[in-house]
């Protein structure tokens, strides 16, 4: 039991594990209280801590291994990936030597490109859960549907601090069940939607996922938002996602980039769609 707490202890207090890996790393520690609880029951000769234990380890490492495979990482390159390496954000705006630059938008002129699309799917990410901008895209979507477009989120299994965290805000907001979907339901719509709004999501929309055999998030299933007619991205910066590397979407010339903290730009980007 000492080993497993210690070993829990160590992981969240040391290690720098980024938002994208955080449900792989919350089952895993679900797992270790399971396991310090089974042999907590050894100790006291308790059967029920035994078999809760034993139940609730189990179960954790099932996920773990699941969540794992889904992201196409092992789960060393989750817990020790990112030892050593920079956690600095690039400047809005500012893309690596060599690459194209990105195309930036204002928040009026996105406001045009939303109320004049007929289809729009907002794809939530942890940039959305960190500014707590939930009740925004809430307000967006309402506001856009006022004006005849038909709106609808697209939630990545791994987006978030957690599984179901997109979900659980967006719930939180009042977002209509209905309009949530999942990446194998929402994914072949993409190709037939005007505007891909993504707030705060990186890796889980990179196309080199799917297009790129070199990339180390190769074969990750992937949300297709390169796929729509337009994308719009709102993000803090040009910085990577936790995989560490570039997101090709972001230099696609489909797509516009909206920079600052979420609650802010969709603060902006709703007043100028209510003024159309």
């Amino acid at each position: 039991g000492i080993v497993a707490v210690s070993l829990m202890l160590g992981i969240t207090m040391v290690l720098p594990i980024g938002g994208a890996d955080m449900p792989v790393v919350i089952s895993l520690l679900n797992a270790l209280s399971g396991l310090a609880a089974a042999m907590t029951g050894f100790v006291l000769g308790n059967s029920v801590l035994i078999v809760t234990g034993a139940l609730v380890g189990a179960s954790g490492v099932f996920l773990t291994v699941i969540m794992c495979r889904s992201m196409n990482r092992g789960l060393a390159s989750v817990l020790f990936g990112a030892v050593g390496t920079s956690d600095a954000e690039q400047g809005p705006g500012e893309p690596t030597l060599g690459r194209p630059s990105v195309t930036r938008y204002t928040a009026e002129d996105m406001a045009v490109i939303l109320e004049r699309a007929q289809s729009v799917i907002i794809v939530p990410g942890y940039g959305m859960g960190v500014s707590q901008a939930q009740h925004l895209v809430h307000e967006l979507e309402k506001t856009l549907e006022d004006k005849g477009v038909k709106v609808r989120y697209a939630i990545h299994p791994v987006a978030g601090r957690m599984p179901g965290h997109m979900n659980v805000l967006l719930a939180e907001a009042d977002v209509p069940y209905e309009k949530i979907l999942d990446l194998e339901t929402i994914n072949r719509d993409f190709q037939s939607t005007d505007v891909a709004l993504v707030i705060g999501a990186n890796d889980v929309v990179n196309p080199a996922a799917r297009n790129d055999p070199s990339s180390p998030i190769y074969g990750m299933p992937i949300l297709n938002v390169d796929m729509a007619r337009s994308t719009i991205v709102l993000k803090r910066g040009m910085g990577s996602g936790f995989a560490g590397i570039e997101n090709d979407l972001f230099y696609d010339p489909k797509t516009s980039m909206l920079f600052g903290d979420a609650k802010k730009s969709l603060t902006a980007l709703v007043s100028e769609v209510k003024a159309l």
